[in-house]
């Protein structure tokens, strides 16, 4: 779980772009070049690199949540939960989900130092609104790893609603700590065992929020 997040933060931190040549771009050509904008971006800046965490986390809050769909990606973790819970519920659920994913993605962030990212040929038609864009994390030390985006497109352009690492994805990793909250106290139980960890993760550096390998 903690290794798979490590990476799955590094890769989604790397997304920022605005503009309307957003929503024209192929899926793939957008992600690799916002993917190594970020990551360059974090490189050379001395604030992030040293954990500042208002400037890491502005910078995620303005260049990357806005090309995450942060409801389809809560809904598909709840699966079937989900249709339970009320219009409210389900807001407050993607509420504390996107401010547990800001501080895990804040804390990659503030550690990315010599990796870089490669990614591989889109296979897609043209008319596909719901693609797989594939990639590999270079680390400065050890093997590549593997790590694969969903992606669809909607009225506001492409956005990721999931993330593949090693095989594992997000969704899925995050499905069976939803369900076995909501087994103890229902959706409100989830929910307040969310915004707890949000609250002791918005008293804690950014770089412990970071899972470790």
């Amino acid at each position: 779980m903690n290794f798979i997040q490590k990476f799955v933060a590094l890769a989604t931190v790397s997304l920022a772009f605005t503009g309307v040549a957003a929503a024209q771009e192929a899926p793939d050509a957008l992600v690799k070049r916002i993917s190594e904008d970020v990551i360059n971006t974090a490189k050379a800046d001395k604030a992030i690199q040293a954990g500042d965490t208002k400037k890491v986390i502005d910078l995620v809050e303005t260049k990357i949540l806005p090309h995450v769909d942060f409801q389809r990606m809560t809904s598909l973790a709840a699966g079937r939960f989900w249709r339970q819970a009320t219009p409210e519920q389900q807001q407050q659920l993607t509420t504390e989900f996107r401010k547990l994913l800001v501080f895990t993605y804040s804390g990659a962030l503030s550690q990315v130092k010599d990796q870089t990212i490669d990614f591989k040929p889109l296979r897609a038609d043209p008319t596909d609104t719901d693609v797989e864009v594939r990639s590999q994390v270079n680390m400065p030390r050890g093997e590549p790893i593997p790590l694969n985006y969903r992606v669809a497109k909607g009225p506001q352009g492409w956005k990721i609603y999931d993330i593949n690492v090693l095989g594992a994805w997000l969704v899925e990793t995050y499905k069976g700590t939803f369900a076995s909250e909501i087994s103890k106290g229902g959706i409100d139980g989830l929910i307040k065992a969310l915004a707890d960890k949000n609250q002791k993760l918005a008293n804690k550096p950014l770089a412990t929020n970071a899972p470790k390998k």
